[in-house]
């Protein structure tokens, strides 16, 4: 993986992306439900020039400015929801320092919840006894007083946090969860108060203390559950964030010795060393020493990887058993790792297509469930049931229509299936795809970076003019290519070297994407690329013979260099097809998917590239142009399309695709393009992505099927008397947590 693998994704959060447009991150405490986080962002998204999304499982806020409003003037918009609000800005390790702290709070109030939900279950227990000794044939029953005192207790200090919460979410003009809780459990404790005082302290009519306290403690114990969930569903994130130094051990030059340092003092060029066992702290260049490094967090490559002098390291690698010196090449926020933090957080962040219905659902959710409670009400009255079963009716409307796993079914199956595919070198950029991966038809790929190796080496050399000897000639080619990144230009500046040959200085270089490059090489003009590249400019290729045809019968990569107008020689370039090229084409024909290989290279070097993997079609001679067209010409023909593919030349049919994939060793246009980058160089990871976008699609389906399930069927049972409001306490708060276990189980993937 190079070091520019990664491009930075849209405008880094918490910064100004561009002069007219601003990105601001802030985490929103105080959410509980999707009313909740509904409430924010048709709040922020009513003013104009603000765009928002507002991600309850995340608990924060991703809001584009692109008119005069501050930081601050979005922040006290959103308390004037009723919520806190925290800006996350500065470096991306400050940031890190500031989620690290909510991280923090969130934990601690997780901690809060469980010792509420301890003291909630001590109170109540005693209220439930006589019930569960009811169902053994036990009459035993507690004295309404001791009653009346424990569920008081229970409703005042557990109750209160609904409370306020449902005083913040009216005073902002909206429900929430917090209004349903506090208005069912108050309904059933002030119902059985009044009977107590009423009927006087001998009453045999039934109370609902028992049912109060059950509620407040089932639901208390429920978002205790779910915020571990929560919590435990942005491991990925959280794991790629701990990677992260925060010291470097700089070598000072002369007798001082080397200098822990901080890493914001780390400067490109500086030389760094590594010890065994430690993190890698910037991205660089090794210049003495050699060692394994455990990549596995950043590539999901299970096996340490040998790195020797002059080959890259990234940052967030653990050092194995040698001690290496770095040359530094990237640090901070320009590091691979940094870079693979801002696209998993963007996709983490990120909102489903599927999620609108939610939204608009939740958005009027709970009104819908306070209407349907009151009707409830009257309609037990005007059917002839007494007001306590009218009573008892409604409460259980209230507790066990909750709008939380709404909220909950799409973000957290986002959550965990990106830091699964994360975890597994799979970097998911744009969430949409997660609908397209899984109607995938034909998979296209590009041959060079992706099913080869990408490493060519000059292995042939016909010279048809003798006026340069292979010397001069091997170097003018290198003096052109020197500039380029492309495989077959580093293979002839490779060359050059291996042969002693002198590169001399280059003017006019221009590089024509998929056919060749021109320059101008002492006084002379220089042409190197395709025979239909030199042919378009004049030069007569007759000379060759059959050279051409000879060498593309052997599986190489042939391109023609003129010098002057003249053809001087053919250069010919083998690439080797990748080991696991064979078995990643199979895997995906298995999954009954159509494999195309479209190339620029010669035609019968790509037909040759076809037949050793099976490919079930395979087009050389084929420029940018033409492979967008040839994608566009399949999309017609209503096929869905993915492409494969890692150079600049092959950018355009990566966003033509219908889902772009990226290697991760490829460039940053390409990887821009893509909206999905493989980290680790393996082929084999394309099949591996589909899966884990299905598995994340079917996940959001299951946990909206399961969340609208809970509430369709349970309003029925509630208002028909079928539940009590105990019962649908439980359900309720099993309802959350089951959407957000079910979303956990993508933690379990592997590639």
């Amino acid at each position: 993986m190079s070091e520019t693998a990664l491009s930075s994704p849209r405008g880094a959060k918490g910064a100004a992306s561009d002069s007219a447009q601003s990105v601001f991150v802030f985490d929103v405490s105080g959410m509980h439900c999707a009313a909740c986080s509904a409430r924010v962002e048709r709040v922020l998204n009513a003013k104009p020039g603000v765009a928002a999304q507002v991600n309850l499982a995340l608990e924060r806020a991703d809001v584009t400015v692109s008119g005069g409003q501050s930081a601050d003037d979005i922040k006290a918009m959103i308390e004037k929801t009723g919520f806190g609000a925290s800006l996350r800005q500065g470096s991306l390790s400050e940031r890190q320092a500031q989620a690290e702290r909510v991280d923090e709070d969130r934990a601690e109030e997780e901690r809060h919840s469980f010792y509420l939900f301890l003291f909630s279950a001590v109170m109540t227990l005693p209220l439930v006894a006589p019930m569960i000794t009811h169902w053994f044939g036990f009459g035993w029953h507690m004295p309404p007083l001791i009653q009346l005192v424990l569920a008081a207790v229970v409703q005042v200090i557990v109750g209160a946090r609904f409370y306020r919460g449902a005083a913040k979410a009216l005073a902002g003009g909206a429900a929430n969860m917090d209004v349903l809780v506090a208005m069912g459990t108050s309904a059933a404790f002030l119902f059985s108060l009044y009977q107590v005082i009423a009927l006087g302290s001998a009453s045999v009519g039934h109370l609902y203390f028992e049912a109060s306290a059950a509620i407040l403690t089932l639901i208390v114990f429920g978002k205790w559950l779910e915020g571990r969930a929560r919590r435990s569903a942005a491991d990925a994130l959280r794991a790629l964030m701990g990677l992260r130094p925060r010291e470097a051990r700089l070598v000072a030059d002369g007798a001082t010795g080397d200098r822990m340092v901080p890493i914001e003092e780390v400067k490109a060029g500086d030389r760094v060393r590594v010890l065994p066992g430690e993190v890698v702290p910037v991205d660089g260049t090794i210049l003495e020493g050699r060692s394994e490094f455990d990549e596995a967090l950043l590539s999901g490559e299970s096996e340490p990887v040998l790195r020797e002098a002059g080959e890259k390291v990234i940052s967030g690698a653990v050092n194995g058993a040698g001690s290496v010196v770095l040359d530094v090449v990237a640090m901070g926020d320009d590091t691979v790792l940094a870079r693979i933090i801002r696209l998993v957080d963007q996709a983490q962040t990120g909102k489903a297509k599927m999620q609108n219905l939610a939204d608009r659902i939740s958005a009027v959710f709970v009104p819908v469930v306070i209407g349907l409670a009151l009707l409830t009400f009257v309609a037990w009255l005007a059917l002839g049931g007494n007001f306590e079963a009218a009573v008892v009716a409604a409460v259980s409307v209230l507790v066990i229509a909750c709008p939380c796993a709404l909220g909950l079914a799409t973000p957290t199956a986002l959550v965990a299936g990106t830091g699964a595919a994360a975890k597994s070198g799979v970097l998911i950029r744009d969430i949409d795809v997660l609908e397209v991966a899984g109607k995938v038809t034909h998979v296209v790929f590009d041959k060079t970076g992706t099913l080869t190796e990408g490493k060519p080496s000059l292995v042939s050399l016909h010279q048809v003019d003798n006026a340069m000897t292979e010397a001069d000639l091997v170097g003018a080619v290198a003096a052109v290519q020197s500039g380029s990144e492309h495989p077959l230009a580093k293979a002839c500046v490779d060359a050059a070297r291996e042969r002693g040959a002198s590169i001399p200085p280059a003017r006019g270089v221009t590089a024509h994407v998929g056919e060749g490059v021109e320059g101008t090489v002492d006084g002379a003009a220089m042409l190197i690329g395709t025979r239909a590249f030199l042919e378009r400019h004049g030069v007569d290729l007759s000379s060759a013979g059959d050279a051409f045809q000879m060498m593309e019968q052997e599986g190489l990569s042939v391109s023609a260099v003129a010098r002057g107008g003249q053809l001087m020689a053919l250069l010919g370039f083998r690439d080797e097809v990748r080991a696991e090229s064979r078995a990643a084409v199979e895997s995906l024909k298995a999954r009954g998917l159509k494999t195309i290989l479209l190339s620029g290279d010669a035609p019968e070097t790509v037909r040759r590239v076809g037949e050793i993997l099976g490919l079930d079609e395979a087009r050389g001679g084929v420029s940018p142009r033409d492979k967008l067209d040839m994608l566009t010409e399949l999309q017609g023909q209503g096929h869905v399309v993915a492409m494969v593919g890692d150079g600049l030349n092959d950018a355009p049919a990566l966003a033509q695709a219908d889902v772009g994939i990226a290697m991760g060793s490829g460039t940053d246009v390409a990887i821009g393009a893509a909206a999905i980058t493989l980290m680790r160089i393996d082929v084999g990871l394309v099949g591996s992505a589909f899966d884990i976008a299905r598995h994340t699609y079917s996940k959001i389906w299951q946990n909206l099927f399961w969340a609208f399930f809970y509430n369709v069927i349970g309003i029925p049972l509630a208002a028909f008397g079928l539940l009590n409001p105990a019962m649908a306490g439980a359900a309720m708060a099993f309802s959350s947590v089951s959407v957000v276990s079910n979303a956990l189980l993508l933690r379990r993937w592997k590639a």
